[in-house]
């Protein structure tokens, strides 16, 4: 009897990190932290195969669309896959089952916190700092049109092309942060993005993340959707590890007939 209480999909699950991410940090050959902290894990424990792609941390939509693609194609290279995808994450999935003829590759496409309507915190954090971290990023060498990729404007114009594909189901998962919830690191930008768009998690609004024919909506800040923990949270006894809310996700996809 699995933990969960449902069988595994037939298809194994990539888990897709969001801007500034990555799959699994080391310090001297040794795993130090994960981008989904548990989840693999858990969801192996119960029967799943599981991968975790590494994309560009912040080039654009359309680069890291072709990452994800070649981590497949690399990784995964027949048969189908389950995208769990965290904020730009989930875009970059969309983009490349859309733009990449890769929608044969792919059974469902679950996004958790995605900003698929943009997030105003991006549109005030452009307007105010564009000039200044641009150009440093530029000096750098690294990307930065991800931050562009993530405005209101930008999405708009990324639906419009951006089309679901048939014989793709499409999920999503928002984070409403209230009180218990709210660490004074979230405080400002969840009110940025409260005063314009409604409940949100800190980034991204529940009204933003719905996409696709299910929405679940989870108590927490837009990092605790992957399993990051709440430290407030904790101390109000409100904090439950997230691996089997994704227990229970997956088995609606097994009940989907996954």
């Amino acid at each position: 009897m699995y933990h969960s209480g449902f069988p595994p999909l037939r298809d194994p699950i990539v888990l897709v990190h969001g801007l500034c991410g990555f799959d699994r940090l080391f310090a001297l050959r040794r795993p130090v932290a994960e981008y989904f902290p548990g989840i693999a894990a858990h969801l192996l424990a119960n029967g799943h195969r599981v991968y975790s792609a590494r994309l560009s941390p912040t080039a654009g939509i359309a680069r890291r669309a072709a990452d994800l693609k070649r981590f497949l194609e690399r990784e995964v290279p027949a048969g189908k896959v389950h995208i769990l995808g965290h904020s730009l994450g989930g875009l970059d999935a969309r983009y490349m089952v859309s733009k990449l003829g890769m929608d044969h590759r792919v059974a469902t496409i679950t996004t958790l916190g995605t900003p698929h309507r943009g997030t105003t915190f991006a549109d005030w954090g452009m307007r105010w700092f564009s000039r200044i971290l641009v150009p440093m990023l530029r000096r750098l060498g690294i990307p930065h049109q991800a931050f562009y990729d993530l405005m209101t404007d930008s999405c708009r114009e990324f639906n419009e092309e951006v089309a679901n594909v048939p014989g793709v189901r499409y999920y999503s998962i928002a984070g409403q942060c209230e009180k218990a919830w709210l660490l004074p690191e979230w405080r400002l930008s969840h009110a940025i993005v409260g005063k314009a768009e409604g409940p949100n998690d800190g980034v991204v609004s529940v009204a933003s993340a719905a996409w696709g024919e299910h929405q679940d909506v989870w108590s927490g800040d837009h990092l605790n959707l992957v399993n990051w923990p709440n430290r407030l949270a904790r101390r109000k006894g409100v904090w439950t590890d997230r691996g089997e809310a994704y227990s229970q996700h997956l088995g609606r996809l097994v009940q989907a007939g996954f």
